[in-house]
């Protein structure tokens, strides 16, 4: 079934829309909330909260991309989870490590003023970066990857990753230095 049927299946609130979104896109959110939460408990039940979410908004919200949409809700989720949470007991996956990397990277910089502009900021940087390494910064900073899975995935050495996230990171200083 494609998106456009599933979104429409929200829309007329028939539950086989949930349905639907498990088989279709099941995987992906437990893969996402598991890399961030780091327990299968937590990512299922995220997963369950990510169609409750996605049941609750469709209408009035109408996405293009149904699993993009998904992602981003069962991301946004499993953030608000950890946060919550704040145990390092239970564990936090790839998370905290990234966003470790990030801050060391930023961490001089004034605060924004605009969250728009940084946002904006960000999407243009993210999409000036040459494929591959938009890739790598996207799996790591946005899927919270590990440096290993991202070097199995790209048949490269966990080194050359760490230096080309090294080198983005810069990058994306530099461009926020003189955007901000």
């Amino acid at each position: 079934m494609d998106d456009k049927d599933i979104i429409e299946l929200y829309i007329l609130r028939s539950e086989r829309a949930i349905k639907e979104s498990r088989t279709k896109y099941g995987r992906l959110c437990r893969a996402c909330a598991m890399r961030i939460l780091g327990s299968r408990e937590d990512a299922e039940e995220t997963e369950n909260d990510t169609y409750l979410r996605a049941w609750n908004t469709i209408p009035p919200t109408e996405p293009v991309s149904l699993g993009a949409y998904l992602a981003a809700v069962c991301r946004r989720l499993s953030i608000d989870r950890l946060r919550k949470e704040k145990s390092k007991k239970r564990g936090c996956g790839q998370f905290i490590l990234s966003l470790q990397e990030l801050d060391d990277a930023v961490s001089d910089l004034p605060d924004p003023a605009d969250a728009a502009a940084l946002r904006d900021t960000v999407r243009r940087f993210v999409s000036s970066l040459p494929e591959d390494t938009r890739d790598i910064f996207l799996k790591r900073y946005w899927w919270f990857c590990s440096i290993k899975d991202i070097a199995q995935q790209r048949g490269m050495s966990e080194s050359a990753v760490k230096m080309q996230l090294a080198r983005a990171r810069n990058k994306l200083r530099e461009q926020l230095e003189g955007d901000m």
